[in-house]
């Protein structure tokens, strides 16, 4: 387990949603404020509180953003390869885990459980290394 892992880990451990542990595990790394990417990421815990996508992957998603995008002052420039990014974080998340739906992984519709949180956040954590970080 990476040192961000386990950040994140801890995190998730003291509170911190799915989404809120990934994204500010890495806020030094994308030069965000933690306060601030905490509040932002504050609604995408539980798959958007609708378990929906996984909230650990939508707080890699929010990063792949940062990462990609070159801000208000030229906007609409890099949505496409934002997207482009995002799809692949998705897909490998997918590929790994059979779905990134957050009632499917936690065993919501026939009871078996795919992928704990915790091993959501470090799969989540996993892909930011290799794609965000690389």
């Amino acid at each position: 387990m990476t040192e961000r892992e386990e950040r994140a880990q801890r995190l998730h451990d003291s509170g911190y949603n799915c989404a809120q542990a990934v994204v500010c595990a890495y806020c030094d790394r994308f030069g965000l404020d933690e306060n601030t990417a905490f509040k932002m990421a504050e609604g995408f815990g539980l798959g958007m509180g609708l378990m929906e996508v996984c909230g650990a992957l939508t707080g890699a998603f929010m990063l792949a953003g940062c990462k990609q995008s070159k801000g208000c002052s030229h906007q609409g420039e890099t949505k496409a390869q934002t997207y482009k990014l995002t799809k692949a974080l998705a897909a490998a998340f997918e590929e790994k885990n059979g779905t990134y739906l957050c009632r499917t992984l936690k065993g919501v519709p026939d009871g078996t459980v795919r992928r704990s949180c915790p091993g959501c956040i470090s799969d989540a954590c996993q892909l930011i290394e290799e794609y965000l970080l690389k």
